[in-house]
Parts: structure tokens; C-alpha cells; sequence
């Protein structure tokens, strides 16, 4: 810990206020209380969340509904939270010099946040906990379900990790300056802590993840096209399965040019900090088009991309045929949202934005709207992955799972009688 006074009045307002170990466990317990807003409406709406997860189904009408028990999770976690921070906040006064010395508090609440996912409690579903884990475990080293096991699961789980890339390496900055002697958890973050690269690391890690598995996918389908001496009609030869691992491909470059800026001599890579800073907003641009382009496109069945089809009049503009939500509003809403937070967060991938104290505020902003954008995400990616279910797979999905041919009941299709 750090008991320089010369260095502890650096801690800028924000900081202050919430530290980097607070920030990191709301963030997450957020992203609890989002997954459970989505099971809740998607089940108001018909739209059965479990079953296209491969999840067991309840065995009572006595048991709780999916989402009431993401809630009871979410509020197992919320209460000793707030609690952690009326006492950090009772106890500091928003004075530097207490805020590091009793750094041990948030840091105590991460291990609760941890532990409450590990010890069973009555009122916390134990099934939903071990079996969240067991996906963890899975796609932790890019490992991914069979469709009859639940891959759009794993698919669904190690999507949102894309999304905490950035609250990861905040977890791991926090842990290192937490277990070094010259800083405080709770103090300026130290975003070399671990070396200059350990970081931006851990902040790709999400994105190999599923590198991974979309390699694996293609594997399969390359094999499975082979024993049967044809190319499946519905799944093609697997090149979405490389389209889909080139665009998480595109998150590297951002960040290994940004820890390439915050190099304390750039010059050493052979090009000035102006070139490398075109490059970093190259790839930027690359990695937040291409994204864009595939949730709409790929993860939301969508025309918005597609001329011949977009521009038919059969059904709303940029929209398709078949969907489950009754207002078209809604999709073009989740469109302009996720184009506007996908250029942000390819943004925040940045580590080299995270040098100046000021941003503070600001990157935990980023990392609520990103969290909000996942959640948006979510609602539409399950919505047609239900229309999929049950109108069909598109053309070279990206998910090869079977599917039932029983049309839903409450589809808005804008066919002619």
C-alpha cells in the first residue's frame, strides 16, 4: 500500500467516490440483474429462454420461473454490495489517505461475489449456479456445446465475456495493485501493473474465446461434410463459421496498437506515435463496422445489409418477414443503439484512453452502456434464434442445432393470405 501523500491526493473524484474493485463488482452484478430482465420479458412474450439453451425445465408449477430466480441471485449480491459501500463511504469521507487504508473492503466484497456463486444458499437456485459454472468451465478455454447440449448457451455466455473484456482487465489491475506493496486496489489505477502487456492480455481473452470456438464449429462442419461425401444444404462448408472468427480477429489489432501507444517510447516499434495512432484508428473503424454489420446481419437475421431483400416491400424496411416483436420500432431502435455503442466500445478496448485519471468516470460509463448494449443484443439474438427454431434455420447458419417445424403462435408475418 501506498502511504505517499505526495501520490494518494491523485486519486481523482470519481475514484473516490467508487474504486476500481466497486466498479468492477457493480458491473457485474449489473450484468446479473440484465440476464434476468431478459429471461423475465421473454417469457412475458412467449419466447421459451430455457429451452433454447438446452436448460432443464422447471419439474413444478411450485418452482420459481427461471428469471425470479436470476433475481434472488441478483439481490443475494446486491444487498452486501450496498451494504460494502455505505461502510466504505462511512468509514473514508472521501479522504485519499482512508480510501487506501481500507482498501480491504471491496476486495472482501469480490471474494463474496465469487463465493456466492460457488456455496450454496437455500433461496439461490443450486442448479442454475452449477450449471452456469459448468459453461464457465467450457468455453473458459474455447470449448463449445453440441446443439443438442446446449451450444447456443455457450455461444450466448462467451458473447457477453466479449463485453467485459475491459472489466476483466479492471479485475485483474485491481487484484495485482491489491497484492503489491506500492499500491493501494482502491487507489490510481495502475494500469501497467503486471507489465505493459499483461493487461491487454487479459482484455483479449474474451475475444479468443471465441475465436475458438468459431474455429471448432468450422472443424465440425468440415468433418460432418466429409462422412456425408456432401456439402450440407443447411450449413453450407462452414465459411460463416471463418467469417465469424475473422471478426473477433479484428479486436487484436486494437489492442495490441494501443499497448503499442502507451509504450513509454513508441518510437522503438519503428513508426511515430502519429502513425501508430492512424493504424489504431483503422482498426478501430474495422473492428466496429464489421461487428456492427454481423449482429445486424448474422445474429439478427436483419436486411438492413442486404439490397435485394431489404427493399421488396413485403415487409418493413431493413426488417424480414418473420418476427416476434410487434413493433418494428423496436428493431430499429436495437439497431441505431447497437451502432452507436459498437463504436464506442471498440473505443474503450483502447487501454492507452485508460492513462489519463480525469477518464475514470467516463470508461465506467462505457462499461454500463456496453453492458446495456449486450443486453439489447440479447432480447433480438434470441428472438431469431426462435424464429430460426421454428421457421427454419437462415441459409450457412451460424448455429447448427435442429429445429422444430411447428410454426410459433404470436409470429408478426407480413406474408399476403
Amino acid at each position: 500500500m501506498d502511504g505517499d501523500p505526495a501520490v494518494e491526493p491523485e486519486l481523482d473524484g470519481f475514484s473516490r467516490v467508487l474504486p476500481l474493485p466497486y466498479r468492477v463488482a457493480l458491473i457485474i452484478v449489473m450484468g446479473i440483474w440484465a440476464w434476468g430482465l431478459n429471461l423475465h420479458y421473454l417469457s412475458l412474450i412467449r419466447i421459451d429462454v430455457p429451452s433454447l439453451i438446452r436448460y432443464p425445465a422447471r419439474q413444478s408449477p411450485l418452482h420459481p420461473p427461471h428469471y425470479l430466480s436470476c433475481y434472488r441471485v441478483a439481490t443475494a449480491l446486491s444487498v452486501p454490495l450496498a451494504l460494502s459501500l455505505f461502510l466504505f463511504w462511512t468509514l473514508t469521507s472521501g479522504s485519499p489517505k482512508d480510501i487506501a487504508a481500507w482498501e480491504i473492503l471491496p476486495n472482501l466484497y469480490l471474494v463474496i461475489l465469487v463465493v456466492g456463486f460457488i456455496v450454496p444458499i437455500p433461496f439461490v437456485s443450486r442448479n442454475g449456479r452449477h450449471r452456469t459454472l459448468a459453461t464457465l468451465r467450457r468455453i473458459s478455454v474455447g470449448g463449445i456445446a453440441e446443439a443438442q447440449d446446449g451450444k447456443f448457451g455457450d455461444i450466448l455466455l462467451a458473447d457477453a465475456l466479449t463485453s467485459y473484456a475491459k472489466v476483466l482487465g479492471d479485475l485483474f489491475i485491481s487484484l495485482c495493485m491489491f497484492f503489491s506493496s506500492s499500491h493501494s486496489s482502491t487507489g490510481p489505477p495502475n494500469r501497467n501493473c503486471g507489465g505493459a502487456f499483461m493487461v491487454p492480455f487479459v482484455i483479449s481473452i474474451p475475444s479468443l474465446i471465441r475465436l475458438r470456438q468459431c474455429l471448432t464449429e468450422y472443424g465440425r462442419v468440415q468433418r460432418a461434410n466429409k462422412q456425408s461425401g456432401s456439402i450440407n444444404s443447411s450449413t453450407g462448408w462452414g465459411g460463416v463459421h471463418l467469417a465469424n472468427a475473422l471478426k473477433y480477429s479484428t479486436a487484436f489489432p486494437v489492442i495490441i496498437l494501443s499497448a503499442m501507444q502507451r509504450s513509454p517510447e513508441p518510437s522503438k516499434f519503428g513508426m511515430s506515435e502519429a502513425t501508430l495512432f492512424r493504424l489504431w484508428l483503422v482498426a478501430v473503424f474495422i473492428n466496429s463496422a464489421y461487428s456492427f454489420y454481423w449482429d445486424v446481419t448474422r445474429d439478427w437475421d436483419l436486411t438492413l445489409f442486404k439490397p435485394n431483400e431489404r427493399d421488396t416491400g413485403e415487409y418493413p424496411w431493413a426488417l424480414r418477414r418473420h418476427r416476434w416483436f410487434n413493433a418494428k420500432e423496436f428493431y430499429y431502435g436495437a439497431i441505431i443503439v447497437d451502432a452507436m455503442l459498437r463504436c464506442t466500445w471498440s473505443f474503450k478496448l483502447s487501454p492507452h484512453l485508460d492513462h489519463f485519471n480525469d477518464l475514470e468516470g467516463g470508461i465506467f460509463l462505457m462499461e454500463a452502456l456496453e453492458v446495456f448494449r449486450r443486453w439489447v443484443w440479447i432480447f433480438f439474438r434470441v428472438e431469431c434464434e426462435w424464429v430460426r427454431n421454428h421457421r427454419g434455420p437462415a441459409p450457412d447458419d451460424i448455429l447448427l442445432g435442429d429445429y422444430s417445424s411447428t410454426p410459433g403462435s404470436r409470429y408478426i408475418s407480413d406474408e399476403s393470405d
